[in-house]
């Protein structure tokens, strides 16, 4: 891998390595003092596109991996859409022996939970996010999805009732962070992602770019998104290895924003 961008003082020697990695991606100190930072992590070709034969799998390297694992490792919840978990197969995160002293330290468990954004709560319970998480696994939903669902889903997982006709993705987020989760990552679908950049939740966008153009119909990262207006997110740094850029944005600092790192 190679640096080309870090806003780190100290140089990086190896930002390949566990360690440079998660401190390059380190979360902002607000985080230990109650106030939440909403991470994106998502992959795209290079013409846009954030799938390939509907999957994200066909995007993604070895080095994408390693840092998709860093930024699970340092978090406290993956928000992830439905269709996204039914679509990936999505599995509990695991626990990884690497950053155990750290998050036990920081006080978090040691795995991430996976938190599910549905609101038909068309979710397989026999999964083993649902018969097998090191951390119980929280759905977020409204308060008009079918009855018997959420009472089947409730018997299997934390549920999180947030809006009524769509989920309210702020009172999720909130009741997220009113768990203690305070670094939170999303890993989309690109319909969820474009709802939380719409309703201004997004702090962070690290992107995976593809040395591939893919063609077809496949969503943008963001998709669907009904925007107030355009976001303006500053480049702070940008890895490059055998092709693939791994960047990372953060919003850009207005008045009322919290000190980034």
């Amino acid at each position: 891998m190679h640096l080309l961008i870090s806003p780190l003082t100290e140089p990086v020697a190896d930002p390949g390595s566990l360690e440079s990695l998660a401190a390059l991606y380190a979360y902002p100190d607000q985080v230990n003092r109650g106030r939440p930072w909403l991470r994106a992590n998502m992959v795209a070709g290079l013409d846009g596109g954030a799938k390939v034969d509907g999957l994200s799998e066909g995007l993604s390297g070895d080095a994408d991996k390693r840092i998709f694992g860093v930024l699970r490792a340092l978090s406290d919840v993956v928000l992830v859409g439905a269709e996204t978990v039914r679509a990936e197969g999505y599995r509990p995160a695991r626990v990884r022996a690497e950053f155990a002293a750290a998050r036990a330290a920081a006080g978090q468990a040691p795995a991430p939970a996976i938190a599910i954004v549905s609101r038909s709560l068309a979710l397989d319970l026999d999964a083993p996010l649902f018969t097998g998480p090191l951390v119980r696994t929280v759905v977020i939903t409204t308060a008009d999805a079918p009855a018997e669902r959420r009472r089947a889903v409730a018997a299997v997982a934390d549920l999180v009732v947030a809006g009524e006709g769509s989920v309210d993705l702020r009172a999720g987020v909130a009741a997220l962070v009113e768990r203690g989760w305070t670094r939170l990552l999303t890993e989309g679908g690109p319909r969820l992602l474009g709802q939380l950049a719409a309703a201004d939740l997004l702090d962070e966008l690290c992107l995976s770019l593809a040395p591939l153009i893919t063609g077809g119909d496949a969503p943008r990262i963001v998709h669907d998104a009904q925007m107030p207006d355009v976001r303006t997110m500053r480049l702070v740094s940008l890895i490059e290895q055998k092709g693939f850029l791994f960047t990372r944005y953060l919003r850009h600092l207005r008045s009322d924003d919290p000190v980034t790192p």
